[in-house]
């Protein structure tokens, strides 16, 4: 074995752990919470199946999610896994403020006044709603949803003198403090991000996270923003959009154009958007992310029974099966791993779904949605990515390697949907684990910049040293040459290994 090859073999030589967490293609997503934020929670959680870790920066303190992120960061060094973590900016959320007696029972047909210019203890006779502009945007007949839309509401008049805002209940309920206000009909005027978000931008660029989610995206110029800010700090973290508003469907094509990936947050989106319209809006989100090679997370509730349950629901079950076979890169678990009572079987749980879909009934080979488009600056690459998922499914390979600086190869192929294991080298530390939120994608440092033929070498002795490859298995690899040069992908190669030396 050469020097360059025992190089990156210190973590996964023996470790058979890190061959089996690689089996599922559709990565799973987890939010960390008070259920499993300690080593030893987060490390069980990756054993079962965890390729990425959310921290949802609406709760908890800096100094809190430093120490979660600690723990993150000694898995990936001790163990033989590379988790990404993605911070969840909370965005512009509104809320009711505090209620009198912690309860206000609203019948349908009370008549109830909302400000925002006075923090009242809320009650029958006005409620505080944390929205400076709720006077100005909302208009007449306009509905405003409360609780994730248990209670419904519709504006009846509006004093922009005062800042009160008469509403008409239309659905009651009880009403909690610090409740979440929906408002589908009307325009926001607010900033896409808060001081609180840039507060907690600051935070999560300083500690190099792999991925930062903004919410409640409206239009593509919020993410230009985003991006913006992140480049201006010289960090090269990925940008997510969430999409809960109908407003992002309305821009969504130039949403995911801008976005490095996009999350299907259908907490916000359910309620925003007419309960019959949200399956239709996950489909055409995930096919928009495929067609433009960029990883989707289908998000919310996808497990919920499972806070204190043993055994998911029926429809749960169905439901993040039919997200596997739509295409998502990801799906994701919120409260069932944050503060749910068994945060490892719900990750064991999703596996096993996602394990069987793709056995069984999965889509592989979707080159009819990600075709090559002559005029694009990317078409050379594109094609010889195109290409060499074709050739990996007709020559039956083994594994599909590809090298990349910059991501788009690892995005790209990923986005084919390859039955080949597919494997992606790249000499940035960082975008190792950004591509572990990739759909079937397993990412390796490499940083040798030696001849092209070499670089083939040492990555097939490096997979069959752990054990993924062995000799006389296909291989189908894709790359740059001149090596130095660091130009897109230009090359594809077929290699039987164990011939000539591999």
């Amino acid at each position: 074995m050469s020097k360059n090859v025992e190089k990156y073999l210190h973590k996964e030589m023996d470790a058979d752990a890190g061959i089996q967490h690689s089996f599922h293609k559709t990565k799973i997503v987890a939010t960390v919470g008070p259920a499993c934020e300690k080593y030893e929670e987060l490390l069980a959680l990756v054993r079962a199946g965890v390729n990425v870790f959310r921290l949802n920066f609406s709760h908890g303190s800096h100094d809190n999610k430093l120490e979660i992120i600690k723990s993150i960061r000694a898995i990936n060094v001790k163990e033989p896994y590379n988790v990404a973590i993605l911070g969840d900016l909370q965005g512009p959320k509104l809320r009711v403020g505090q209620i009198e007696n912690n309860c206000l029972p609203i019948a349908t047909g009370d008549i109830l006044t909302f400000t925002s210019t006075e923090k009242v203890v809320g009650n029958k006779e006005k409620i505080y709603v944390s929205y400076p502009n709720l006077h100005n945007d909302v208009s007449v007949g306009e509905k405003i949803l409360i609780d994730d839309g248990k209670i419904e509401v519709v504006v009846t008049e509006v004093d922009k003198n005062t800042g009160n805002v008469q509403v008409r209940v239309t659905y009651g309920g009880n009403l909690l403090p610090n409740k979440g206000v929906n408002l589908p009909d009307t325009a926001i005027s607010l900033p896409a991000m808060t001081e609180k978000d840039i507060a907690d931008l600051d935070f999560i660029v300083e500690q190099e996270l792999d991925w930062v989610a903004l919410s409640f995206v409206r239009k593509a110029e919020d993410i230009v923003d985003l991006k913006r800010r992140v480049i201006e700090k010289g960090s090269k973290i990925k940008v997510m959009s969430k999409i809960e508003m109908p407003s992002a469907m309305d821009d969504l094509r130039n949403i995911v154009n801008e976005s490095d990936g996009v999350m299907v947050a259908r907490g916000d989106l359910g309620v925003e958007l007419p309960v019959e319209k949200v399956p239709m809006a996950q489909r055409e989100i995930i096919r928009k992310c495929i067609h433009r090679s960029k990883p989707v997370i289908v998000a919310t509730q996808m497990m919920e029974s499972m806070m204190d349950r043993t055994k998911p629901n029926r429809s749960e079950i169905t439901d993040v099966a039919n997200a596997v076979l739509e295409g998502a890169d990801a799906v994701m678990l919120s409260g069932e791993t944050a503060m749910g009572q068994h945060p490892t079987l719900v990750v064991e749980t999703m596996r096993k779904i996602i394990l069987e879909v793709e056995r069984t009934e999965y889509r592989y080979d979707r080159s009819a949605e990600v075709k090559v488009i002559a005029h694009s600056p990317t078409v050379l690459s594109d094609a010889i990515c195109y290409n060499a998922c074709k050739i990996a499914k007709e020559v039956n390979a083994r594994a599909l390697i590809g090298m990349t600086q910059s991501g788009y190869t690892g995005f790209r192929i990923s986005s084919y949907r390859p039955e080949t294991p597919l494997y992606i080298f790249t000499k940035e530390h960082q975008l190792v684990n950004q591509l572990s939120l990739s759909w079937g994608v397993r990412a390796f440092f490499y940083d040798e910049e030696i001849s092209l033929d070499e670089i083939i070498n040492d990555q097939i002795n490096i997979l069959q040293e752990r054990k993924f490859i062995k000799n006389g298995d296909v291989i189908v690899n894709t790359g740059s040459t001149p090596v130095e040069s660091h130009l897109p992908t230009n090359i594809l190669k077929i290699t039987t290994v164990g011939e000539l030396g591999n």
